[in-house]
């Protein structure tokens, strides 16, 4: 097998963006695309898209009108069971064997408006989600290579926002979320590849509110799409090839989020 190409990007809605999304394959060419916020059951995904252009191997958990992800791929996929991380039944996982390396996609709780899980049950379900992941790769064998993706809605460094000061409050950026990311990290041994890959100090976005008339010229984003490698994975990351596909934000009908990509060295 030759080096693997993994993608990771929060479609938000794949049946509206499905030529997109296509689109986006047939010039990129990544082995594996990982989608989150597909918003349909699986019988309604739009599986003849990806198979017309090579993308045979597909795992896809649906949920009706909310939620849902989806791994495809060139190559064989074996599905693993997920992980216990949700608690509420949505379909935010999927965990797949491809190419050696275990990818688990996840689309973790946005958490609503108000960051206080006494009044936020949406926030409590976030919050919950993580103490969950927290423990669950505190136990994973580090000797496994295993490769997380996905929109985590948390932007957990300063320069993971455009402002800091002014989103503290605010649901994605606040402490109690950013700690229980360094926390995760820390309890499965990983590596956040942007940031290896970056300096702390430089401004790395892949999500843009709509709300924004211009969001280029605002530039008002967070990094809420990860990909994270433990020991045993992290040195099969290629340097060099991590990157934000920032074009995908723009265009006709676009995602609020932008596409993520690394590459990995055969194991």
């Amino acid at each position: 097998m030759s080096d693997l190409s993994i993608v990771t990007w929060n479609i938000n809605s794949v049946r509206l963006r499905a030529e997109r999304v296509a689109n986006f394959l047939k010039e990129h060419q990544p082995d594996v695309l990982c989608l989150q916020e597909i918003k349909c059951h699986e019988a309604q995904f739009p599986a003849g898209v990806f198979n017309e252009i090579g993308y045979t191997h597909q795992q896809i958990a649906g949920q009706k009108g909310l939620h849902g992800v989806a791994t495809v791929s060139k190559l064989p996929i074996e599905p693993l069971p997920c992980p216990d991380f949700c608690g509420n039944g949505h379909a935010r996982i999927v965990a797949s064997r491809i190419g050696g390396y275990e990818i688990h996609n996840i689309y973790l709780p946005a958490g609503g408006d108000e960051p206080d899980p006494e009044i936020n049950d949406k926030f409590a379900h976030k919050l919950d989600f993580l103490d969950r992941m927290e423990k669950l790769y505190a136990d994973y064998p580090s000797d496994s290579p295993l490769i997380v993706v996905g929109d985590l809605n948390i932007a957990p460094q300063e320069h993971d926002v455009w402002s800091h000061k002014q989103l503290l409050k605010v649901v994605s950026h606040t402490p109690i979320e950013t700690e229980a990311m360094a926390r995760i990290i820390s309890a499965g041994r990983f590596n956040d590849l942007a940031r290896r890959e970056h300096d702390p100090d430089q401004k790395l976005y892949t999500w843009w509110s709509y709300r924004s008339k211009d969001w280029a010229a605002s530039n008002r984003g967070r990094r809420l799409d990860h990909i994270w490698a433990n020991p045993a994975a992290e040195p099969k990351a290629i340097p060099g090839s991590f990157r934000i596909h920032l074009e995908e934000r723009g265009g006709y009908k676009p995602s609020d989020h932008a596409p993520v990509e690394m590459t990995f060295g055969k194991l």
